[in-house]
């Protein structure tokens, strides 16, 4: 007889999602009836703006990406069955990382299935005992995980972590590593370039600067900085005035502004790419890209390298709603990033307001606790190149009629 539905595992699951339903915080997954866009249709809901996705450049639908997907399957087919060091390599995924490199000017890129894979690669790989890696508080939780599992396979690494995006902090820090014996090797920075829920931007020239003080590496995770910060979006290093080179290794996704499908990159020195290749575990014992995510990526960042102007039209876009947004009254949070969170403190009234928006076609998702901290509640709205003034005007409307429902 199965146990599933009885004993310790039993309840203890019915008591977690209980209080999840209980306290508000229970994730409904709404279902897609057709591609990602400006507009979605959503079952139940019809078409709505689509507001929540991380499509910063309009990607995901464009036509030359989604027949790049369908030529790479057709010419490929689906796979390797098997990990690249057994079975080889796609051309694809040599171009797509060729295109990388180039795209962030290094000297060598290498994919995962996910930029999680990545950053759960990138310090078990290449950190080792003696060495010290220093953490952002709010970096991604694929970047603490991937610490994590590094101190527990390399007995001897050592951790710590910096208050968010602040230099003092930091030197603190790796005054501290510089001080203590025990650190022998190398030391570690890595910070998230954008940070997802804030929307606010790493100080990367002040990092950089503090780095080549104490002789420390610098890693950042540009995911929602690709495609979307600088002049033809090579991320916030480049919106910094900085050059590819002055970061050692970028981690990053393609499953955001680059086609938005699957998959994640470390890129960087060939040396740090070529011992990921040989003992990186989630690539030596899990499947590559699929070839028509390859192929579509590579088409998506081909775009991107030859129309910088999406990059421009996200930005006009992004100017546009921040406006509209503060002119409804709301408090959103400033950035030059495509991320607006609009505070609403409350958690319960967060989620209140987005099942509302919806109902007024507008797919915005409400984060609160623990997600944010306790009291800083908000609507994530995420802007992209897809989207035109109509579209935004239809959030500026729904949030005027929240406003006059929720004061």
């Amino acid at each position: 007889m199965s146990t599933t539905s009885t004993g310790p595992f039993h309840d203890r699951s019915r008591q977690i999602l209980d209080q999840l339903s209980d306290t508000g915080q229970m994730k409904s997954l709404q279902m897609i009836e057709g591609p990602m866009d400006a507009t979605i249709t959503l079952r139940d809901h019809g078409e709505v703006v689509c507001l929540c996705s991380n499509n910063y450049l309009g990607l995901s639908n464009h036509p030359e990406v989604v027949e790049a997907a369908i030529e790479g399957t057709r010419r490929y087919g689906a796979g390797t069955s098997s990990v690249r060091f057994i079975c080889g390599t796609f051309e694809p995924h040599e171009r797509l990382e060729s295109r990388i490199a180039e795209f962030f000017g290094v000297e060598s890129a290498y994919t995962f299935v996910s930029c999680w894979n990545a950053n759960e690669a990138i310090f078990p790989t290449l950190c080792e005992p003696g060495d010290m890696i220093i953490s952002d508080e709010l970096n991604h939780a694929s970047i603490i995980d991937g610490i994590r599992l590094s101190a527990v396979i390399k007995k001897g690494l050592k951790k710590t972590v910096y208050a968010h995006s602040d230099l003092d902090s930091l030197r603190q820090k790796l005054q501290a590593a510089r001080d203590d014996e025990e650190v022998t090797g190398a030391v570690w920075v890595v910070t998230d370039g954008v940070f997802s829920m804030e929307g606010d931007i790493a100080d990367l020239p002040g990092i950089r600067a503090l780095c080549d003080e104490f002789g420390a590496l610098l890693v950042v995770d540009d995911s929602h900085g690709t495609g979307v910060m600088g002049p033809t979006g090579r991320g916030t290093h480049e919106h910094h005035g900085m050059a590819g080179s002055d970061i050692d290794f970028f981690t990053g996704t393609i499953g955001k502004a680059l086609g938005g499908a699957a998959g994640g990159f470390v890129a960087g020195s060939a040396d740090g790419i070529e011992l990921l290749v040989q003992r990186g575990r989630p690539t030596l014992f899990s499947n590559a890209l699929p070839c028509s995510v390859a192929t579509s990526a590579d088409k998506a960042i081909e775009i991107l390298m030859n129309e910088p102007e999406r990059v421009q039209k996200l930005r006009d876009n992004v100017a546009y709603a921040r406006e509209g947004i503060r002119g409804t009254g709301f408090e959103v949070l400033e950035s030059p990033t495509a991320i607006c969170p609009i505070i609403v403190h409350d958690t319960a009234k967060a989620i209140s307001m987005s099942h509302r928006l919806l109902e007024l076609g507008v797919f915005v998702i409400g984060f609160g606790y623990p997600v944010v901290p306790e009291g800083e509640a908000r609507l994530r709205v995420q802007i992209s190149a897809a989207h035109e003034k109509e579209h935004l005007d239809t959030l500026i409307k729904g949030l005027m009629v929240l406003r006059e429902e929720y004061d």
